[in-house]
């Protein structure tokens, strides 16, 4: 029997109680926040007190200190409820490392302690209505005004992006050297000329915020640059493994909570006077699941031990988000089939696990992008 070994006691302690609280503060909510199209922000306080957002964060800046495993026991929690609807990892494991490896001390004693307490809401803007993935061709601009930078351009499809606090936008501040122009800039909530549109209808992930944002001659302080100018395209190269490896894990979390569903409904309901689980179809379909799933779970636990580790590169990140997404398609795909008409009822967790699903291939960079880095490094182009 497989077992995994990358958690320590821990780790399991600290999971035990994210489970406590999920299962309190988040699960009994999130019919109405799919509803609402957005999560409470009283839930978002109670994260920050019971230590869930940014763990890794240093004690300093008001966080743990803990290691990245911390991170991953939360989100994999919240597979497990199905309760995907919380941006709780975006902000904590893609929005907040920026500001922690690239930021200055003022900005990090500044940002960080509130995203903690779950008082300042972060997100991330690359995506534009003119591209997703093409991050070097983005269109926003931040022309230089004196100690200021004025930002005109407009985002679309930003998770956390109707409740953010502040914002990271990607941008151009030399359009004239392409990737090398780019840089990041904290844009924060309430500041003139930065609004918010209408919360996106999507197909799944109902209760977590998606909108567009607008920046029309934004004023920002210099002092909101992240790192230095032009370096942006760099530093989100370096954080887009993390990113990547996240689509994984999720995936992988579902995949398993999602077998776990079909095993216990399979067991109970009956058809033809027999449980469907005494069918030799149901059986094979349940043995190839378990056999895929698995399959990627060593495959991701040992990419999250080379993270661990400092070693997960951008084509092993990226072959693990390319198969775990993909794979996830298919096996709920095969899974809600066991449901019969009941998987097609928003009311069971396989119904809304499935059209969650769909999202994972296309955030953090498609499977053809994901193709096309792979694709490079077989052929050992850079």
């Amino acid at each position: 029997m497989f077992q995994r070994t990358i958690f320590n006691s821990d780790h399991e302690a600290f999971r035990a109680s994210v489970r406590r609280f999920v299962e309190a503060e988040i699960a009994p909510h999130h019919a109405q926040w799919e509803k609402e199209g957005e999560v409470s922000r009283d839930a978002w306080l109670k994260a920050g007190e019971a230590g869930l957002l940014c763990p890794a964060v240093p004690e300093e800046f008001g966080g743990a200190g803990a290691d990245f495993l911390y991170s991953t026991i939360v989100l994999e929690e919240h597979c497990r409820a199905n309760a995907l609807g919380p941006g709780f990892t975006l902000h904590s494991d893609i929005v907040a490392p920026y500001i922690l490896h690239y930021g200055t001390e003022e900005q990090k004693h500044r940002w960080l302690p509130d995203m903690v307490a779950g008082r300042t809401i972060g997100a991330i803007a690359m995506t534009e209505p003119s591209g997703g993935s093409d991050v070097q061709n983005i269109r926003t601009r931040a022309d230089r005004d004196g100690d200021h930078f004025v930002l005109n351009g407009q985002k679309v499809f930003i998770t956390n992006g109707f409740m953010c606090d502040l914002v990271i936008v990607a941008c151009k501040t030399d359009p004239a050297q392409g990737a090398k122009g780019t840089s990041l800039i904290v844009v924060e909530a309430g500041t003139p000329g930065f609004t918010k549109g209408r919360k996106l209808e999507k197909i799944g992930w109902k209760a977590q915020d998606t909108s567009e944002l607008f920046f029309d001659n934004v004023r920002v302080p210099v002092s909101n640059l992240i790192g230095a100018e032009g370096r942006g395209f760099v530093q989100l190269m370096e954080q887009l493994p993390q990113e990547r490896l996240i689509q994984a894990l999720r995936c992988c979390a579902t995949m398993e909570s999602a077998l776990q569903w079909t095993v216990d409904y399979v067991t109970d309901r009956k058809a033809f006077g027999r449980r469907i689980a005494d069918f030799q179809n149901t059986r094979f379909k349940l043995a190839e699941v378990k056999a895929q799933v698995q399959m990627m779970r060593v495959f991701t636990d040992h990419c999250l031990a080379m993270h661990m580790r400092g070693e997960l590169d951008s084509t092993d990140a990226a072959m693990a988000k390319m198969l775990s997404t993909e794979m996830q398609s298919r096996v709920l795909d095969e899974l809600l089939q066991l449901f019969g008409g009941y998987g097609y009822m928003w009311e069971y967790p396989i119904a809304r696990a499935w059209a969650d699903s769909r999202m994972a291939r296309i955030a953090g960079g498609t499977g053809e992008i994901m193709r096309e880095i792979i694709g490079r490094s077989v052929l050992g182009k850079s």
